[in-house]
């Protein structure tokens, strides 16, 4: 039978469990993300070299990160190990369960404001967790970007209680945000005045400030600006100061412009 009929993690997978007996040769564990399956790191996995004392390094309640890397025969359990995962990878992990945990939580609160039943939460999040990767990039798309649901394909009135609610309570690594200007001059230069109106909205770029402006081309007369940044708040400023910079650039060429946020 296979891992995936017995929702098992596969192997070489990185697990999150929680240690539920010590022994002599080894510590069981059960899966925090897989119900009802348990695991088991054999003493030797425990960490490199000898261990005198299998305590110092596992107790009972304690959460580690471990490497799948057997079933065992009862083909309910699996065979784990500790010293296999890294520092490094140990914390990422964790911190990714942490973040699923914390969007559960989140959505559970959604789905009691807007009155869904049992059934309509877990469809909603299968669903959200298929075209984002997991619940918590759903709700990091959505804190960055204000039509990301909406690209993906959602709809209903409970899209601005989870916007909403990504934005109060996730911080994102940056926001985007995006629009289009209509560009118009009739000059022999007029290719160059483009350009030059487009570059000064691009010269608002701050490394420093982790703020990033670039134009695109759509298609005669129009132009896609995007932006990212730290925050919402330093994402619409940056918007109006190059949006303005283009408008400007373009009428002392005695051109004119139009900027249309998304």
């Amino acid at each position: 039978m296979s891992a995936e009929t017995l929702n098992l993690p596969e192997e070489g997978e990185l697990v999150v469990a929680s240690v539920t007996s010590v022994k002599q040769n080894g510590a069981y564990v059960d899966l925090d993300e897989y119900p009802g399956v348990e695991g088991f790191i054999f003493i030797g996995e425990i960490a490199s070299g000898w261990v005198k004392n299998i305590r110092g390094f596992v107790r009972e309640g304690q959460r580690v990160i471990c490497k799948v890397m057997r079933s065992r025969k009862d083909s309910k359990s699996l065979e784990l190990s500790l010293k296999s995962v890294s520092e490094e990878r140990k914390r990422d992990r964790l911190q990714e369960w942490k973040n699923e945990q914390r969007a559960s939580q989140l959505l559970k609160v959604i789905a009691d404001k807007v009155g869904w039943d049992e059934t309509t939460h877990q469809q909603t999040s299968s669903q959200l967790v298929e075209s984002f990767g997991s619940l918590y990039s759903a709700f990091e798309e959505a804190a960055m970007q204000e039509n990301a649901l909406t690209e993906a394909g959602f709809s209903g009135e409970w899209t601005d209680s989870f916007i909403e609610t990504a934005v109060e309570n996730i911080i994102p690594p940056c926001v985007e945000i995006r629009g289009n200007v209509n560009l118009s001059i009739h000059h022999i230069q007029g290719v160059s005045i483009l350009q030059n109106a487009l570059l000064a909205a691009e010269e608002f770029t701050d490394d420093e400030a982790e703020i990033q402006v670039q134009c695109f081309y759509n298609g005669a007369p129009n132009y896609r600006v995007e932006i990212r940044a730290p925050d919402f708040k330093s994402a619409e400023s940056t918007w109006e100061k190059a949006t303005q910079a283009i408008l400007r650039s373009m009428k002392e060429a005695g051109g004119s412009a139009e900027a249309v946020r998304d």
